[in-house]
């Protein structure tokens, strides 16, 4: 059993991280033990506002280094549930249609 987590820092921003052991990892936030993020001044206390379990630390790992390049929009919308937002929010733009698309500037080869 592992677990992607988010906290909310003192300085509202966020961390994203991952562990085997939820419970013990927020206690060390909290205590100055955690990452070097959680131990800068102001940054704590912080308070749990997002996880997820996974069957295996090497999951866990994978989605928390894809959440650490989530925008701070996409990360509270996770945070509130708003699954069908996500897709709005992700920084590249899939919504443009074959001819709004630029020309590829090289032939493509055969």
């Amino acid at each position: 059993m592992a677990f992607v987590y988010m906290l909310r820092c003192a300085d509202d921003s966020y961390y994203v991280g991952s562990t085997t052991d939820l419970e013990r990892r927020l206690w060390e936030h909290n205590e100055g033990l955690g990452s070097a993020y959680t131990r800068r001044p102001g940054r704590r206390p912080v308070t749990l506002v997002w996880f997820h379990e996974y069957g295996d630390i090497a999951e866990a790992f994978a989605f928390e280094k894809q959440l650490q390049g989530w925008s701070r929009a996409k990360r509270e919308a996770l945070i509130r549930g708003d699954f069908e937002a996500l897709p709005a929010l992700a920084k590249k733009d899939f919504t443009k249609t074959a001819d709004e698309v630029p020309p590829v500037s090289a032939p493509l080869v055969e």
